[in-house]
């Protein structure tokens, strides 16, 4: 079983209709048993830090995401939850990933909307089939600093971590469900992980 964790952020049944399209089933749910016993668990969201870290902890979930041993997929605000802090409201995160989130200063065009490439460190099983030159959709004025879980960056007036990977837990700054076939390469890729 799938599992699209609900929470208080946006952009969570685009997320599900991609999975469709991949033909996987899936559910929306908050309900700790459910999250836990899932064999994928897709953490996504569009939102505000502060008001989505709150929710998570009224509900313990961040304790049972912390808790996960599956493979897990954070995207876009997903990904900066996962971090230690985020400026974002002054917000202490779930700490999955050694970095800060920091907000884009107004040197350029804020926030990142739009499509953008990325560049690959490492070749990983997450990014199977995918070319630094394939461009993927991104919309944020945060992003997460670099850190050694860094697997892939983008430069947007400065490096970012475009995808980061830590154990079973992985995560993508950009949309890939609005990523065309690049994205749905990489929802593939994690669909088709092995525990």
């Amino acid at each position: 079983m799938i599992v699209i964790i609900k929470y208080n952020a946006g952009n969570i049944r685009s997320v599900q209709n991609a999975v469709a399209r991949l033909g996987y089933e899936s559910i929306i749910t908050d309900n700790p048993k459910e999250i836990r016993e899932a064999t994928k668990v897709i953490f996504p969201g569009v939102g505000e830090a502060s008001s989505a870290m709150s929710y998570l902890r009224e509900r313990k979930l961040d304790e049972v995401i912390l808790s996960l041993k599956q493979p897990t997929l954070g995207i876009c605000l997903g990904l900066q939850l996962m971090c230690k802090s985020s400026e974002e409201g002054n917000t202490i995160c779930l700490g999955i990933f050694d970095t800060e989130t920091k907000q884009f200063l107004p040197e350029d065009k804020v926030p990142h909307m739009g499509w953008n490439s990325f560049s690959k460190k490492e070749d990983t099983t997450l990014l199977k089939g995918i070319n630094s030159t394939d461009d993927v959709y991104y919309v944020h004025g945060y992003y997460a600093e670099t850190c050694n879980e860094t697997i892939a960056t983008c430069n947007y007036i400065k490096e970012f971590s475009s995808v980061m990977q830590k154990n079973n837990f992985y995560a993508m700054q950009f949309h890939p469900e609005k990523s065309a076939s690049v994205g749905e390469q990489l929802l593939r890729n994690f669909l088709e992980l092995e525990k």
